[in-house]
């Protein structure tokens, strides 16, 4: 991943939070890249925050429950492994 890729994806996902601060899937995502980038703790642990509460279903309370909603070819899953779950991870999302 080129160093900047979290930079970008902040920038769209901050607009995508603007215009849609209820979905919780922004939300993750958006404290993955936080943590990913390095953030202060303040950041990604908010946006982490607010994916839970928003999330009707617990989604976002580990690491595992994320993984249980997820299929995919292992190239894709090695992928997120190294990007999202690296980034929820350093966001202060626990493993189980």
């Amino acid at each position: 991943m080129r160093k900047d890729s979290p930079g970008k994806a902040i920038v769209w996902l901050e607009k995508a939070r603007s215009a849609n601060a209820a979905h919780p899937l922004i939300r993750g995502h958006l404290a993955a890249a936080y943590g990913r980038k390095g953030e202060s703790e303040l950041a990604p642990t908010a946006e982490l925050a607010e994916a839970r509460r928003v999330s009707p279903d617990g989604h976002y309370m580990s690491i595992a429950r994320v993984k249980a909603g997820y299929f995919g070819v292992p190239s894709v899953r090695a992928l997120y492994e190294a990007t999202y779950f690296d980034g929820l991870r350093k966001a202060g999302m626990p493993e189980d």
